[in-house]
């Protein structure tokens, strides 16, 4: 995903003003909020972006890629 530097706050700005950060991501789809200087959180309008829509089979993919990701050790060491 690219990043427009004109659609990305301060997680101080997204906390005092939010409404303005709901309007940010109706225009430009998604707003990203960065804390400490890097993205952290990711404002989306689910109207304008459709690639929140997915099929069973891609969920299941995306949450058994995040497992083995998170768990890569464990599943090479019981590979052995």
């Amino acid at each position: 995903m690219q990043i427009e530097t004109n659609a990305i706050v301060s997680a101080t700005e997204a906390n005092q003003n939010f409404s303005r950060v709901t309007r940010l991501a109706e225009k430009k789809g998604h707003v990203v909020v960065f804390k400490n200087n890097r993205p952290k959180y990711l404002v989306v309008d689910l109207d304008a972006e459709p690639q929140i829509e997915m099929t069973e089979d891609e969920k299941i993919d995306f949450v058994a890629r995040r497992i083995l990701r998170k768990h890569l050790a464990a599943f090479k060491e019981l590979a052995k």
